[in-house]
């Protein structure tokens, strides 16, 4: 899962990005509305964790703007004690939540995957695809509820994978997803392959189907159509 931390307070920052970093989401920063602007016109997130109140700009006209885009990302306010108008407006304007500063970084986690559930997984920890289940909460996966191990890239592509069933993904995409923004610096995606072998592999072992299709010259698309 991969997080869009706006928030000018450097020190905080650091702490949020480095916390979610150990939760094992992927993490950029962005410490000014001008640098979220341009991370936003880039790549997609998953979620959004916004403060209102930035140097050069109002944190409430970037979530009008990605509402005006539709970008797909939930979206958390970190607010301080006495910007109650801009909670409520911040809501009003279509954020999911917001938490009030200072807070427990515990807590945060919590909202994020309280958002999630609700915008990916329609409310429930059990995302299920045939004889595959994904618990999101233990990270755990089964096939025909045999557990297979798999590293964690495996485990955010085969999610990415089902949250998008039957949509082609780019292969930018999936490594724009499950990689930081320095994937621009890759020469090539060779490395998809690998891990698309190898989750393969490891569904089959378990006498999954093989649910990932290649569409040539396009991309993958996970389907059982």
């Amino acid at each position: 899962m991969k997080i869009l931390i706006v928030e000018d307070e450097i020190e905080l920052l650091i702490a949020v990005s480095n916390y979610l970093t150990r939760e094992k989401y992927i993490c950029e920063m962005a410490e000014s509305f001008q640098k979220a602007v341009e991370k936003l016109s880039v790549y997609e997130y998953d979620v959004i964790l916004l403060d209102i109140t930035l140097p050069d700009g109002n944190g409430l006209d970037l979530i009008k703007l990605i509402k005006q885009y539709n970008l797909p990302a939930g979206l958390i306010i970190l607010s301080a004690k006495d910007s109650l108008d801009d909670k409520i407006n911040g809501l009003d304007l279509g954020a999911d939540d917001y938490l009030t500063k200072p807070f427990q970084l515990s807590e945060l986690n919590s909202r994020i995957k309280a958002v999630l559930r609700r915008r990916k997984y329609d409310g429930t920890t059990l995302i299920k695809f045939n004889e595959i289940t994904v618990n999101t909460d233990s990270k755990e996966v089964k096939v025909n509820n045999k557990p297979i191990r798999l590293t964690k890239k495996e485990y955010d592509m085969l999610l990415y994978f089902i949250i998008n069933k039957n949509r082609v993904l780019t292969k930018e995409a999936i490594a724009e997803h499950l990689w930081d923004d320095n994937i621009d610096l890759a020469d090539n995606f060779d490395f998809i392959y690998t891990h698309l072998n190898n989750l393969r592999r490891k569904i089959k072992s378990k006498n999954g189907n093989n649910y990932i299709q290649t569409i040539y010259g396009m991309g993958y698309k996970f389907t059982d159509q």
